[in-house]
């Protein structure tokens, strides 16, 4: 772990900001990403002094080109791109519009592609790298009703994860793509819901930030495909597909 140059997006709060400190204090180099500049400030003002900030928008591919070359500028290389952008909506499906679902694709899905897309070539350069997108179990169990848009979203993520890391691995096997599952955590996550939301600190059977983050530091060290941060979740994945007559 000690000098893996990582960069986080959505580093200055929740999973992103925690998964900040715990990479420093294994000596991380680290390259965090956020579009509030203060709050971004606050983070990395706690992870010490091997620290780039970068004030931008992931959901603009020039902007994320920019993170690529302003990272490897500064460290020489990038080692881990973890995607951890995303929003949540509240709308009844059938009460969706083409401005909600646009919404819930740019944030959840195109800044996760432009991601990838743009470190791809370094790491193709070194045949090494590893891109870690955090996706949610909403993306495997949609027994969420208002939360419709923002689940079909991560299904797209899981997918797009998926089929980026066959294409990748045929040529570069040194690559991996990694999807970290979660399940509600206590962030500003439904506060900050399209069209607002519940609280998440207030929901049942939530985890903290600094679980989830621990989940995604060892599966920086190993390279694990598909990940869930709680116990049992894998089962009731597994449960939920038998259910609906899905062969898992």
């Amino acid at each position: 772990m000690r000098n893996t140059v990582t960069v986080i997006t959505g580093a200055s709060g929740g999973i992103g900001a925690a998964l900040a400190r715990r990479m420093s204090r294994r000596d991380a180099p680290l390259v965090l990403v956020a579009r509030r500049a203060d709050a971004l400030a606050t983070v990395a003002a706690e992870c010490g002094g091997n620290v780039l900030s970068v004030v931008a928008d992931v959901t603009d591919r020039e902007a994320v080109n920019s993170i690529v070359e302003a990272s490897i500028a500064r460290f020489g290389r990038i080692d881990v791109w973890v995607n951890n952008v995303g929003q949540g909506i509240t709308r009844l499906p059938s009460e969706l519009t083409d401005a909600d679902l646009d919404e819930m694709m740019r944030i959840n899905v195109k800044s996760a592609l432009y991601g990838m897309q743009a470190v791809l070539p370094h790491f193709r350069s070194r045949d090494a790298g590893h891109i870690i997108n955090v996706s949610s179990m909403l993306g495997r169990i949609p027994n969420v009703v208002i939360r419709s848009a923002y689940t079909g979203a991560k299904h797209f993520l899981n997918a797009l994860s998926a089929n980026m890391r066959d294409e990748v691995q045929q040529a570069h096997p040194g690559i991996q793509i990694s999807l970290v599952s979660p399940g509600v955590v206590r962030t500003d996550f439904g506060n900050h819901a399209l069209h607002g939301g519940v609280d998440s600190h207030q929901l049942p059977n939530s985890q903290s930030t600094d679980d989830v983050a621990e989940v995604i530091v060892g599966v920086v060290e190993s390279r694990q495909p598909d990940v869930y941060t709680r116990a049992g979740a894998q089962a009731r994945v597994l449960s939920y597909m038998s259910g609906v007559g899905v062969d898992p």
